[in-house]
């Protein structure tokens, strides 16, 4: 009933503002710029006047319409409608429209205006009907569209053009309203938790990924290190061969001069006192030569021995090389001390 009371009250100021927007027929008449005055003769269509100076015979001539060619505004009435999904909405919108042809709009319908916006609350009916209520609310510029398409096309007899329909609230419900709530806090707390297990899982997944980066790192240390003092060693070894290499070879040279056998003499007599003096420092078992007191005889013991092994090696060196002969008679000459 409030619509309807709306309605006629609207319909009742549209009457006035066209009744009282009719000019008399002055003879001499200045048409508005943007405004076409349409002039009946003795109650038939004459002519349209167009903005400027325009001439009518009295008695004979009467403005019939009066029609504005500006972009016109319309506030649609809220109206209730039903979704897809049998959701009672509340929606109101805004209308936009324009006068393209004067003749049309004033023969072709009694109010343009008023028969256009009872179009588009038709239409707006039609259109939600075939829609949910989330998919109104997602597809607000489609259903715009979608009506002013509807709108054109049934208003081509009355000479107007719609040009845009925006909607501008959308009620809906309490109940329903409390249940929308409720599912978009449902939907944050699930993309809440969502985002904290995928939080969890890249930290799990750095922490695993830095343990690993971790044992690559300790394991390429070990195995640098390793190969290191493998190196260490290696070259220590080859540093203590070379030197008791070369001190064999000095001991050689030595023996190989005057007075040798002497020197070897004196040294390992000196050896044998060493010997004596470490005794019973690392045990306390000693087996001892009977003639351990005779020191000259022990040298003379090892001196002969080293005679005789230095006669067979010679021996054995006469039919090689010269080169292989000194190296073997060098690994045969005892170290120095």
């Amino acid at each position: 009933q409030l619509e309807m009371r709306g309605q006629a009250l609207w319909v009742t100021q549209a009457q006035q503002r066209w009744a009282s927007s009719l000019p008399m027929n002055t003879v001499v008449l200045f048409v508005p710029q943007q405004e076409s005055w349409v002039v009946e003769r003795m109650g038939r269509f004459h002519r349209i006047l167009e903005p400027g100076l325009n001439f009518l015979i009295p008695i004979l001539d009467k403005i019939r319409y009066v029609q504005s060619l500006k972009e016109i505004v319309i506030d649609v009435p809220e109206q209730s409608a039903v979704s897809l999904d049998n959701v009672t909405l509340q929606i109101d919108g805004v209308l936009y429209l324009r006068i393209l042809d004067p003749f049309k709009a004033s023969y072709g319908v009694e109010d343009p205006e008023y028969a256009v916006t009872q179009l588009a609350q038709t239409t707006m009916r039609s259109e939600l009907g075939k829609l949910t209520l989330d998919k109104v609310f997602r597809e607000r510029e489609t259903l715009n569209t979608n009506i002013v398409h509807s709108i054109n096309q049934a208003s081509d007899d009355w000479g107007i053009r719609c040009l845009r329909y925006e909607i501008k609230d959308i009620h809906v419900p309490p109940r329903v309203k409390e249940s929308m709530q409720m599912q978009v806090e449902a939907e944050r707390k699930k993309r809440a938790t969502v985002l904290e297990s995928e939080g969890h899982k890249e930290a799990a997944i750095n922490v695993a990924e830095g343990r690993k980066q971790a044992q690559i790192l300790a394991s390429e240390g070990q195995k640098t290190e390793q190969i290191n003092k493998a190196a260490g060693e290696a070259n220590a070894v080859l540093a203590k061969a070379e030197a008791k290499a070369k001190a064999i070879r000095l001991l050689s040279d030595a023996l190989a001069e005057q007075n040798g056998n002497a020197a070897a003499s004196l040294s390992v007599a000196e050896q044998y006192v060493s010997a004596f003096s470490n005794l019973a420092k690392e045990s306390n078992t000693i087996l001892l030569p009977s003639n351990s007191g005779d020191i000259s005889g022990m040298v003379t013991q090892a001196m002969t021995i080293y005679g005789s092994l230095a006669k067979q090696s010679s021996k054995k060196l006469e039919s090689v090389s010269p080169e292989w002969a000194m190296e073997k008679s060098e690994e045969l000459v005892p170290p120095a001390q």
